[in-house]
């Protein structure tokens, strides 16, 4: 049984679910079950087949060293899409491996055939969360003398620590072009450099040589953080970046068609608002965005994935369940669940359930979204 907490979490989630969405459709109670309880009766009315649907669009995370039961049984019934790993998950290679190889287990006890995506940043320099390769971080493998040998030297020790770990994604190489020495982006080193060309170029070799290794790389954050100031962190607050539309294409989306023709399997969005896109929303919650400018203009056919999805960005759009459902119907394809806390992938998948059983996502958009992760997932075997 779930929490008080959680249950009173959940209770809410469902609630702004219910009014935003309708009644969910007749029928769909089993004959003779009686839930007992709010929660346990409008998880009831949601059918099974929607849920694990549902969940196969959900990337849960969690704390500490162990994989909880809560993951694990999301794992065997086959709605969980994946897991992200970060610093707190890892602390030897030993139990790395233990925790791995129980996520793995799980996800061979479901009936889904395709791979776990099993995920981290391991982007070089200061964003680690393996020990060892690529120990460059952006910014030096840019200044290096042979930045592109180097850049593609990173991507194989990316790739091969990931490989050897049991994952099979990495959400790196970072496509932001920085404009200002120190902001946000540059600060913590996780840009190529300032010219587009340039890192279009070394995220490319990046990429390149770690999906070699049969590695999927992601491709962040599009249209581009590289204006952001020093104190502009989306994890923290919202942030609108008002750069103009012919900057944003020359600058911050140039990397991405050169990721694009390289075959970059994923794109996460960013959760800045772009007035120039759209002045409403942040760019993975804005259709705009992720179909219009993505998808329809720039022809990417990979899997799009969200930033955090617990980010202070998102405080003004509701709480996890209305965020999930809004990212989802903007065209994002993978929810990233990365607050440590398993039940915020529950949820997301709650609402994702119920959304699609009232009508209010769209069927076809969903299965398409669906045959996206399917695809890369069975790439990754």
């Amino acid at each position: 049984m779930p929490s008080l907490r959680r249950s009173a979490r959940l209770v809410a989630v469902l609630a702004v679910l219910a009014a935003a969405l309708g009644p969910v459709p007749a029928g769909s109670v089993p004959v003779g079950r009686r839930p007992s309880g709010p929660v346990e009766r409008t998880a009831a009315m949601l059918s099974s087949d929607s849920r694990l649907l549902a969940g196969r669009r959900i990337v849960y995370s969690y704390p500490g060293p162990t994989p909880p039961p809560a993951v694990l049984q999301a794992i065997r019934e086959g709605r969980a899409a994946g897991v992200i790993l970060f610093g707190e998950n890892v602390t030897s290679p030993d139990q790395l491996a233990e925790a791995v190889g129980k996520l793995r287990q799980a996800a061979a006890e479901s009936p889904v055939r395709e791979p776990l995506l099993l995920m981290t940043d391991q982007e070089g320099g200061k964003v680690r969360r393996l020990p060892g390769s690529p120990e460059l971080s952006a910014r030096a493998t840019g200044a290096a003398p042979d930045p592109v040998g180097e850049a593609g030297r990173s991507g194989v020790g990316a790739g091969q620590n990931l490989a050897d770990s049991g994952l099979n994604v990495n959400l790196a190489p970072v496509l932001d072009v920085y404009d200002t020495p120190g902001n946000f982006i540059d600060r913590h080193e996780r840009s190529y450099g300032r010219d587009p060309g340039v890192v279009g170029r070394l995220g490319t070799a990046f990429l390149a040589a770690q999906q070699e290794l049969g590695v999927a790389a992601t491709a962040k954050h599009f249209p581009g953080l590289g204006s952001a100031a020093a104190d502009e962190n989306t994890d923290e607050r919202p942030v609108t970046l008002p750069v103009p539309l012919a900057d944003l294409r020359a600058r911050g989306e140039e990397p991405y068609r050169a990721a694009i023709a390289a075959g970059v399997r994923l794109v996460m969005a960013s959760w800045a608002v772009y007035p120039a896109l759209d002045p409403e929303h942040p760019a993975g919650l804005s259709p705009t965005a992720v179909q219009g400018e993505l998808r329809s203009r720039l022809g990417f056919r990979g899997v799009t994935v969200t930033d955090a999805l617990e980010a202070g960005a998102l405080d003004p759009y509701g709480d996890t369940g209305a965020r999930a459902l809004a990212a989802a119907g903007a065209g994002m394809d993978l929810i990233l669940c990365s607050a440590r806390d398993p039940q915020q992938g529950e949820d997301a998948t709650t609402a994702l359930a119920a959304a699609l059983d009232s009508g209010h996502l769209d069927r076809a958009a969903f299965d398409a979204a669906l045959a996206r992760i399917t695809t890369l997932r069975a790439s990754l075997g």
